[in-house]
């Protein structure tokens, strides 16, 4: 067996003249969440959508399970891997039940095995059974993202990609999902790879955060290692954010304490 669950290995894309990934190598352990961190532009949501072909790399090599992922059918490999959207992405027009099911349907499992996987991810996800029948537009903006987690998940894949799935929602919603994907993921034991501009949120999901800058790899560490070793000036600053809001903050209390 493979010593990592997925491997990159000198990624490379290009639109026309414009480089927008350039030479990424990084691996990723079963059972760890890797988190890509980067400002708009550094290549960090291209970089996932590579790993399961939703983007072609123009060069470069991506193994899955230590299978080259370009001699696998897309169709199979996307059905393989959980995808959790930025935005949500639900079908509009389909219940919560039809949602999850989508990707069991198209794997042809019976009526059945669909339903009890339907109930399952729904007590996963923290959903009350109540709302499988409910469309879309009738559910809370959590409610709608935790829909979308129990998606990503109705295949039973191992490994799953979130494209700034929390970006959207209100600081409490999306403290209270954060939390509830960190228990999803523990026990489950999935292989996760995370896209957030947020460096807070992957100092607090991530067990190895990689910190892109204008499509290159510019650090891959552990939260620890990239608090106490910054590689450049681009990590510093990426890092300094949340300890500048925290130290604000703290000073904002002590001012008003009485």
């Amino acid at each position: 067996m493979t010593a990592f669950a997925i491997e990159v290995v000198e990624l490379e894309k290009r639109y026309a003249e414009l480089d927008v990934v350039r030479g990424v190598s990084f691996t990723v352990a079963s059972g760890e969440l890797l988190a890509l961190v980067g400002g708009s532009g550094s290549g960090k949501t291209t970089i996932l959508k590579t790993l399961n072909r939703l983007v072609e790399p123009t060069r470069g090599r991506i193994l899955v399970d230590g299978e080259d992922t370009s001699a696998s059918d897309p169709v199979s490999l996307r059905r393989r891997i959980g995808y959790v959207f930025q935005g949500i992405g639900l079908f509009p027009h389909f219940t919560v039940e039809e949602n999850i099911a989508v990707t069991p349907s198209l794997l042809g499992w019976d009526a059945e095995r669909r339903r009890r996987r339907v109930t399952e991810l729904l007590e996963l996800v923290e959903l009350e059974p109540e709302l499988r029948a409910r469309r879309p537009n009738e559910l809370s903006g959590g409610q709608q993202q935790r829909v979308g987690v129990a998606r990503a998940l109705a295949a039973e894949p191992r490994f799953l990609l979130l494209d700034e799935p929390f970006g959207a929602l209100d600081p409490l919603t999306r403290d209270r999902l954060q939390d509830s994907f960190a228990a999803i993921r523990k026990k489950l034991a999935l292989t996760a790879v995370l896209v957030t501009h947020d460096m807070s949120e992957a100092l607090l999901l991530a067990d190895r955060i990689a910190v892109l800058d204008g499509g290159r790899l510019l650090q891959v560490g552990t939260p620890r290692e990239l608090v106490t070793a910054p590689a450049n000036d681009v990590v510093l600053r990426l890092l300094d954010t949340p300890r500048r809001k925290a130290r604000l903050l703290d000073e904002k209390l002590g001012r008003s304490a009485p």
